[in-house]
């Protein structure tokens, strides 16, 4: 497994699957989740749509992962996730956590070998960007896999500069 670090949109990586950070109606909204599902097109909504009507009628919950056609999107597949809100109070990393290993489960399940993920629940959930990258990593790192990419996509240089300096502290810790 080969974890890559790059900045960039995410709806543009030619990878097998991307992962969504999406919210729990599963009908697109803002930041990545808007963007995959504009650039992706309708059929994406349709089958979020059908999603909801036979077993997610309450919304996804967080931490759990589905998969969607990617549309128009270069990826074969859409895996949805729901990251957590961030709370000072409230331990909620393993849910973060969830949300990468759930997606790489689903992933291995669909055949993908090559996966991007965006930096789950770091924008309107407020998560902090540091934290949200060791969070990732901790997941990705603990959870047995047989993708040959997994591919980190920052939207800007200065997440993905950040990024890698946990990363580095990461594997030195490692």
């Amino acid at each position: 497994m080969r974890i890559e670090l790059v900045t960039g949109d995410i709806t543009d990586e030619r990878v097998d699957a991307i992962v969504n950070a999406a919210n729990s109606s599963l009908l697109g909204g803002g930041g990545v989740d808007g963007a995959i599902h504009r650039k992706g097109g309708p059929a994406i909504l349709e089958e979020c749509r059908a999603l909801r009507a036979s077993r997610y009628g309450r919304g996804l919950p967080v931490g759990q992962a589905v998969a969607t056609t990617a549309g128009r999107l270069p990826a074969r597949w859409v895996i949805h996730t729901v990251g957590p809100v961030f709370s000072p109070d409230i331990d909620r990393a393993p849910l973060l956590r969830d949300c990468y290993t759930r997606s790489l489960r689903l992933a291995a399940d669909l055949g993908v070998r090559s996966i991007a993920f965006p930096l789950i629940s770091s924008g309107v959930y407020r998560w902090p960007k540091d934290d949200a990258v060791f969070q990732a990593l901790t997941a990705l790192h603990a959870e047995p896999t047989t993708m040959d990419v997994i591919r980190l996509v920052y939207f800007d240089e200065q997440t993905r500069h950040t990024a890698e300096h946990v990363y580095q502290t990461f594997n030195h810790g490692q």
